[in-house]
């Protein structure tokens, strides 16, 4: 697909709700921002942040950063996303993208989102394996060991699927999540078998904030719900984190993919 320019890419992200007006709730935002404020595990997606973050904290951050509107009054209906900030935000990740391609890098891809996001995921996968980067791609971590009630308790093992970490449930499928216990596992495998640890993440929901926290260059894509990633950004953990409804029809997404690769200086291998 031929890369749009800004102003097609904008009215494509509004048009198919990626941003603009989006399908999550304002009740489901304001609550997870509450929920993020009062440092719940889950809503914090594996990061330990500084900032006291009250509730009303966090409703300011996620107007600036994400484009959600600003009035405490507005506490029902829809929300917002400002396609120029994701446009921003995307031009950040793709310069970080670039660099990881200069410098061959070693990148570990991973989402939460077997469905919406996997194959935005995918592309920037094996776009920077042409490019020369090494994936990581294998792991003996088995996370069933690992349940948590603070994270659903949740089983299952990791494995990769072209080139991109997922969640798969006991029963063999894949699984969404937010929690940050895969990046962990992973990371804690790496360390063990005596090999690098990634050079760059690109995430999203838990497997980006673990990521961030432990130190790794992190960019990351989040919805108006997950406000801990854009905190993390705030705080300087995270490089990146460009807003959008990260669940809409998975092919909705084709043409800021193919945005991001072009501005990335990357080509679009064939699926």
């Amino acid at each position: 697909m031929p890369a749009p320019n800004r102003a097609d890419l904008i009215a494509h992200l509004t048009a198919a709700r990626i941003a603009g007006h989006v399908a999550t709730p304002r009740e489901n935002n304001l609550a997870n921002y509450r929920r993020m404020s009062e440092r719940e595990p889950l809503y914090l997606l594996g990061l330990e942040l500084d900032g006291a973050w009250t509730p009303a904290d966090v409703l300011a951050m996620m107007a600036e950063r994400c484009g959600v509107s600003p009035d405490p009054a507005h506490t029902r209906g829809s929300d917002t996303i400002d396609p120029e900030r994701t446009v921003e935000r995307l031009d950040a990740m793709a310069a970080r993208l670039r660099l990881a391609a200069d410098r061959r890098e070693r990148v570990l891809v991973a989402t939460g989102h077997p469905v919406g996001m996997r194959p935005v995921h995918t592309a920037i996968a094996r776009a920077l394996r042409a490019a020369g980067c090494e994936l990581v791609t294998e792991v003996a971590a088995q996370w069933e060991h690992r349940a948590d009630p603070a994270y659903l308790n949740q089983r299952g093992t990791i494995r990769f699927h072209d080139g991109v970490a997922m969640f798969f449930d006991l029963r063999d499928r894949l699984s969404h999540t937010h929690s940050p216990l895969p990046m962990r596992a992973i990371l804690a495998d790496l360390a063990a078998t005596g090999r690098d640890r990634p050079d760059l993440v690109v995430a999203d929901h838990g497997w980006a904030g673990a990521a961030g926290q432990s130190g790794v260059d992190a960019v990351a894509f989040a919805d108006c719900n997950d406000p801990a990633l854009f905190a993390g950004e705030a705080e300087g953990r995270l490089l990146v984190t460009v807003p959008l409804d990260d669940e809409v029809q998975p092919d909705l997404y084709a043409p800021m993919t193919a945005y991001l690769l072009e501005r990335a200086g990357l080509d679009a291998p064939a699926a």
